[in-house]
């Protein structure tokens, strides 16, 4: 059954949708994806797909709405070409902050993605730690939200700190469900920024919540773009006394320059996952950068996809306890 299926990969995820190709045994399809000058965008499969399980892998970073409008130009014409199933892995799931109305007259963005989607013709969406859980009552089909912690839980335990030496901590009281299970898996105490956000990329930390004296941290959250959040909470762990700062983030976002912050903060050193490819460009720009892949995780589920089995098993596989 993988082996009839078709994975394409669209402008955004290449690398992460050909390591999918390789773990799985699904054909890699052929397709174009033409920008033209206008800025209009064209998305034509070079592959028979009639009645055939297909997999479209993008994340939605920047710039965000030509990586959504290519998704959904690609679905169109899947839908076009009489395909049979079309699942849409979107490991980074753009305007997923636009979650709510956090003020009068803005409005829920994410939903209107969710909405669209839909409407163009998918059948199955799958995310990776959706900045917002309640996201996925925005569907009306079937979603999977996979987690990246289990992952970057792994890398710092593989660095052994001793008994009680590590502490994770929550960037803010949002995060705190993410950041409690980081420090179930490495069996670590949770420390809490409380914190407030005046506008848009703009943080100020106020206090903290836990014993950090004296310990290595690190601070998990689910996206890095400016990193102006991130860096301040590295300043604050440190001034609280923490000896050493690391950083567990799913989604490395990075805009604008905030490679240079975090070069220049108390941050030792950040892992990330792949849901956004870390680039030649990007990766010279830093040296504390480190990067897991997701693509095992990934790729199991697309076999659970399509073999009927459950991708609740895929979850709690990877979701168990780090050495366990």
């Amino acid at each position: 059954m993988v082996k009839d299926t078709i994975i394409f990969a669209l402008t955004s995820s290449k690398e992460l949708a050909k390591e999918i190709s390789m773990r799985t045994g699904a054909k890699l399809g052929n397709i174009k994806v033409d920008h033209f000058a206008d800025g209009e965008i064209l998305v034509t499969p070079n592959e028979t797909v009639r009645g055939r399980d297909v997999f479209i892998v993008q994340s939605t970073y920047y710039p965000v709405t030509e990586r959504l409008m290519e998704v959904l130009v690609c679905i169109d014409a899947l839908k076009r070409a009489s395909a049979g199933e079309i699942t849409v892995f979107m490991p980074y799931f753009g305007y997923a902050r636009q979650d709510r109305k956090a003020a009068a007259h803005q409005p829920i963005t994410a939903k209107l993605v969710a909405n669209l989607l839909q409407t163009a013709g998918a059948n199955r969406i799958v995310t990776v730690d959706l900045h917002a859980a309640q996201i996925q009552g925005f569907f009306d089909i079937p979603i999977d939200d996979m987690t990246a912690v289990p992952l970057l839980a792994d890398y710092y335990a593989a660095k052994q700190y001793p008994a009680g030496d590590l502490v994770v901590v929550s960037p803010d009281h949002g995060g705190v469900v993410r950041a409690r299970r980081m420090a179930e898996l490495l069996n670590a105490p949770l420390a809490i920024i409380d914190k407030r956000r005046p506008r848009p990329n703009e943080v100020m930390a106020e206090n903290l919540i836990g014993n950090v004296d004296g310990k290595a941290c690190v601070i998990v959250d689910d996206i890095a773009d400016t990193a102006g959040s991130l860096c301040a909470a590295a300043e604050m762990v440190r001034s609280y006394g923490a000896k050493e700062v690391f950083a567990a983030i799913t989604h490395g976002v990075f805009s604008r320059d905030a490679l240079e912050k975090i070069e220049a903060s108390a941050l030792k050193e950040i892992v990330i996952s792949d849901t956004i490819p870390m680039t030649e460009e990007k990766a010279a720009r830093t040296t504390k950068v480190r990067q897991v892949s997701m693509a095992d995780v990934l790729s199991e589920v697309l076999i659970a996809i399509v073999t009927h089995a459950s991708v609740a098993n895929v979850y709690d596989k990877y979701n168990k306890r780090t050495g366990e």
